[in-house]
C-alpha cells in the first residue's frame, strides 16, 4: 500500500507545491488528492486536461456521499480529473465550512486510499497533500492509514522547533510514545526540508540529530529545492523547460530515494475482492454530488503548458500555499 500524506505545521512552506511536483515524477501512477480540511487550491489555479475549468463539485466533496454507503478503492476514480498535462487530482474542498460533510468518514478516506495501491483493476499510489496539522485536525485520521507521512518544514530555527515537536507529537499518537532512530513506527514519519540547494546536505545532518535526540521517531527524507521560478512555472505562470528546474530535480531525488528504501513494501499484490469499507456513525450534513470525473485511465503524457514537463504526471496550473 502507497498513501503518501504530506503535511505542515504553522507558517506556508508550500505543502500543495511540494505535493504536485512529487505527483509529476512519481515513478508509478498516482492519485493527487487534496485532503485538507481548509479547503483546497487546484479548482481555482489549475486547468481542466479538456482545457476548461475544473469541476469544483467533482472530488472530495462528491466522495463524501459515496463514502456515506461505503466505499472501495475504485470508486474513488469516479471522482477523479484529469489536470492539463494528464496528472490525475481529486480536487478538495471550497472551503473549511464544507468539511463537517465529511465528519467521521477520515478513517474510512485514508483505508480506501491506502487500498488503491492493491487494487487489480485501476491501481495507483496516492499522495495526500494534507496542509497544516497544527492542532487537533481532523484530516490525521488519515495517518494510522499512510504508508508514509511526511512534514515540509523551512529551515528557520522557529520552524525546525515546530516541525520537531509535531513529528514527536504524531509519533506518541501513531506509534504510542516517542522512539530512537533505531526503533521508526509504522507509519514511517519523515521531514522533508525546503531549503537553498547550496547549503541542503550540511541541514539534513543536523536536523538528523536534532530529530534523534529528541526521540521523535522521524528522519529526514530529502530535500525539495526553494525555487521560487520552478513554482511559478509548476503554476503555469512562466515559461521554461520545468523538468530542469530546481524544483523538479529535488523533487524527483526524493521519490528516487523513497522508492530505492520503500518501494518494494508498498507494492501489494492482490489477493482477491476489494471488500468495501463502511463507515461507522458519521455526521454532517451530506454534501452536495456533482457530475462524476473522468474515470480511471490516465490522459496521454505531453507538455504541459508554459513548462512542457511531462514526468510521473504533467502538471500545470497549482501555485505554492
Amino acid at each position: 500500500m502507497a498513501l503518501i500524506a504530506l503535511a505542515a505545521d504553522k507558517g506556508s512552506p508550500g505543502v500543495t507545491t511540494a505535493a504536485l511536483a512529487l505527483a509529476a515524477v512519481w515513478p508509478r501512477r498516482v492519485l493527487l488528492a487534496e485532503t485538507d480540511p481548509a479547503g483546497g487550491d487546484l479548482v481555482y489555479r489549475s486547468t481542466a486536461a479538456h482545457g476548461g475549468p475544473l469541476n469544483p463539485n467533482t472530488g472530495m466533496l462528491s466522495i463524501a456521499a459515496t463514502a456515506r454507503r461505503g466505499l472501495v478503492p475504485d470508486q474513488l476514480w469516479d471522482h477523479v480529473q484529469p489536470i492539463s498535462g494528464g496528472l490525475e487530482v481529486l480536487v478538495g474542498l471550497g472551503n473549511a465550512e464544507q468539511s463537517a460533510g465529511l465528519a467521521g468518514l477520515w478513517p474510512t478516506l485514508g483505508r480506501t486510499f491506502a487500498q488503491l495501491a492493491g487494487s487489480p483493476h485501476a491501481s495507483a499510489d496516492v499522495i495526500a497533500d494534507c496542509g497544516r496539522v497544527s492542532g487537533e485536525v481532523p484530516v490525521v485520521e488519515l495517518f494510522p492509514h499512510a504508508s508514509l507521512v511526511l512534514l515540509l518544514t523551512r529551515t528557520e530555527p522557529e520552524a525546525l522547533a515546530r516541525v520537531r515537536d509535531r513529528a514527536g507529537a504524531l509519533s506518541t499518537r501513531l506509534h504510542g510514545g516517542s522512539r530512537g532512530a533505531g526503533a521508526l513506527g509504522t507509519p514511517l514519519i519523515g521531514v522533508v526540508l525546503i531549503a537553498d540547494p547550496g547549503n541542503s546536505g550540511k541541514l539534513v545532518h543536523q536536523v538528523d540529530e536534532m530529530l534523534i535526540a529528541a526521540r521523535t521517531g522521524a528522519r529526514v527524507m530529502g530535500t525539495i529545492a526553494h525555487d521560487p521560478a520552478g513554482a511559478e512555472q509548476l503554476a503555469g505562470r512562466r515559461r521554461g523547460r520545468l523538468d530542469k528546474s530546481l524544483l523538479i530535480r529535488s523533487a524527483r531525488k526524493v521519490t528516487q530515494d523513497l522508492y530505492q528504501q520503500y518501494g518494494s513494501a508498498w507494492t501489494l499484490t492482490p489477493t482477491g475482492p476489494t471488500v468495501p469499507v463502511t463507515p461507522t456513525a458519521p455526521t454532517g450534513p451530506n454534501p452536495p454530488t456533482g457530475p462524476a470525473g473522468p474515470g480511471g485511465q490516465n490522459a496521454p503524457a505531453g507538455p504541459a503548458g508554459p513548462g512542457g514537463y511531462a514526468g510521473g504526471g504533467a502538471v500545470t496550473g497549482v501555485a505554492g500555499r
